[in-house]
C-alpha cells in the first residue's frame, strides 16, 4: 500500500466532491446496464430437468416455489469432493436472509452436481439454511456450462463465460436466471460467470471503499472458508 497524501479538510472535500461526480455517473451507467440485462431476449427451456432436494425430487419449474423468478447459484461441489469451492463458499456466506427477495417474487436456489447427501454434509458443516439441491445425473450443469466432461477437458479448452477457455476445471461458478409464466412455461433469461458474479458479494463492496481495497496478489487469494480463518494452513484446501 502506497502512503496516502495528507491534505487539509478543504482539499480532501474538493477531491471527494470530484470523485462523487464520477460515482454518480457510474451509478447511472450501472442502472442502464441493469436495464439492458432485463431487456435481453429469452430462451424457452424445453428440456425437463429433475433435481434431488431435501423434500424429494423436483423439476426446474418446481424450484420456483410459486414465484415467477428464479435465481440459480451454480456452486462448485462435484461428486466425491470433500468440501465445496472456497470462492463459492465465500459467495454463499452472503446469501443471508432471503425473505426480502422471496417477498419480491424471486426464489434463490443453489445447485451443485454432488449427490444430495454430500451437499447436506457440507451444508451442515457451514451452517447454511438456504435451499440447496443436487443436479446429479442431470444435464443441467453441462447445459448451462458450469460442469465439463472428461472428453471436454481432454480437448484442452472448454466453453465457459461465452468463449473457449483453458480453465481446466471440471466445475466452475455461475449464476443463471429463469422466468416462469402463468402457463407454467420456463424461460432462461440470463447467466453470468467468473467475475460477473461479484455484484452479489457484499464483502467486495465493503473492501473496495477501504484504503487497502481487496489487498490481493491474485483474485480472491485471501479468501478462506469461514471456519478456516483460525485453522492451521494444512487444514485448508481448494476444492477437492
Amino acid at each position: 500500500m502506497e502512503p496516502a497524501k495528507i491534505v487539509s479538510r478543504e482539499e480532501w472535500l474538493a477531491a471527494r466532491t470530484a470523485l462523487l461526480a464520477k460515482e454518480k455517473e457510474f451509478t447511472h451507467r450501472r442502472d442502464q446496464l441493469s436495464a439492458e440485462r432485463r431487456a435481453l431476449p429469452w430462451v424457452k427451456v424445453e428440456k425437463e430437468y429433475v433435481f434431488d432436494t431435501p423434500n424429494g425430487r423436483k423439476t426446474l419449474a418446481d424450484l420456483f416455489e410459486g414465484r415467477s423468478q428464479l435465481v440459480v447459484d451454480h456452486f462448485m461441489l462435484g461428486p466425491g469432493w470433500k468440501e465445496g469451492c472456497v470462492g463459492c463458499s465465500f459467495g454463499a456466506d452472503h446469501m443471508g436472509n432471503l425473505v426480502h427477495l422471496e417477498h419480491h417474487d424471486v426464489t434463490v436456489v443453489v445447485v451443485s452436481r454432488a449427490p444430495l447427501a454430500e451437499i447436506e454434509a457440507y451444508r451442515k458443516r457451514m451452517g447454511w439454511g438456504f435451499t440447496w439441491v443436487s443436479s446429479y445425473g442431470s444435464d443441467f450443469n453441462y447445459d448451462y456450462h458450469v460442469s465439463f466432461t472428461k472428453d471436454e477437458l481432454a480437448m484442452g479448452e472448454v466453453y465457459y463465460n461465452y468463449a473457449m477457455t483453458k480453465e481446466g476445471f471440471d466445475e466452475l461458478p455461475g449464476l443463471s436466471v429463469f422466468y416462469k409464466d402463468e402457463a407454467g412455461e420456463v424461460f432462461h433469461t440470463y447467466s453470468s460467470y467468473a467475475r460477473g458474479n461479484e455484484e452479489v458479494i457484499g464483502a467486495f463492496i465493503y473492501l473496495d471503499i477501504t484504503p487497502k481495497g481487496r489487498n490481493e496478489t491474485e483474485i480472491m487469494d485471501w479468501v478462506k472458508r469461514h471456519d478456516e480463518y483460525d485453522a492451521s494452513p494444512d487444514a485448508q484446501s481448494c476444492c477437492h
